[in-house]
């Protein structure tokens, strides 16, 4: 079970459980927390976990005007001062492991250590294997069915403003991240960089996120697509 907190920008949804050093996963873009279901439990063994669902995921409402990475790594940092009250390690796949960039690069004071899967820090043109992909993510597309059956079950929005999300969503994507080199050689937590092998995202960009990152490790996974956590 989870609980809303009051963050400035948005009412936020999150869930916690297991004892520990504080751990923040960050799920990927369209996605709930039903995605970490798979790595829950054996990091709640370790850490204290919390699951925060960022404005228009999951549990947590929808916030007028375009979607951002900025203001979603706002959302983060509030959470973070709000809830968690201590520097956490931020773990975040997909759109998640953007966010923990943005806020590991902004407020180094909260992190302590950084892994991200599947991530980019420049937009789809740059970083995406097949960009095209976008133009097939409309709203009632096959490609996007699988988000939208978990986001209909527990939106407060209601399912009537899916089609609203995903059109966010996906300009998102294809404008954004743009971060820099010197956003990245900002962020001082010890950073593991991860993708599948077969990724989303190109090995020659997740390449240039782990050589932009001082001291940073860098994992492909064999076998392994964008989808790393559910596979």
């Amino acid at each position: 079970m989870g609980e809303y907190v009051e963050l400035p920008a948005v009412r936020t949804w999150y869930e916690t459980e297991g004892s520990g050093d504080p751990l923040v996963l960050l799920h990927g873009g369209f996605c709930t927390n039903e995605t970490w279901g798979a790595q829950r439990a054996d990091m709640a063994a370790g850490y204290r976990v919390f699951l925060p669902e960022r404005r228009a995921h999951g549990h947590t409402p929808d916030v007028e005007g375009p979607l951002s990475y900025q203001a979603m790594a706002e959302d983060t940092v509030a959470f973070l001062e709000a809830v968690v009250r201590t520097p956490a390690h931020l773990v975040g796949w997909s759109d998640g492991g953007i966010v923990a960039l943005t806020v590991a690069a902004a407020r180094p004071d909260l992190v302590r250590k950084v892994v991200v899967i599947g991530a980019n820090f420049r937009p789809a043109e740059e970083a995406f294997v097949e960009p095209a992909m976008l133009d097939e993510m409309t709203p009632g597309s096959d490609e996007l069915e699988f988000f939208r059956a978990m986001y209909d079950p527990v939106t407060p929005d209601g399912v009537g403003h899916w089609p609203v999300v995903a059109a966010k969503m996906v300009a998102m994507w294809r404008g954004q991240p743009k971060m820099t080199t010197a956003d990245l050689g900002r962020i001082e937590a010890p950073t593991l960089v991860m993708a599948g092998d077969d990724d989303m995202v190109t090995l020659e960009h997740t390449i240039a996120l782990y050589r932009g990152i001082a001291g940073s490790q860098l994992a492909v996974i064999p076998g392994a697509s964008h989808l790393v956590p559910l596979e």
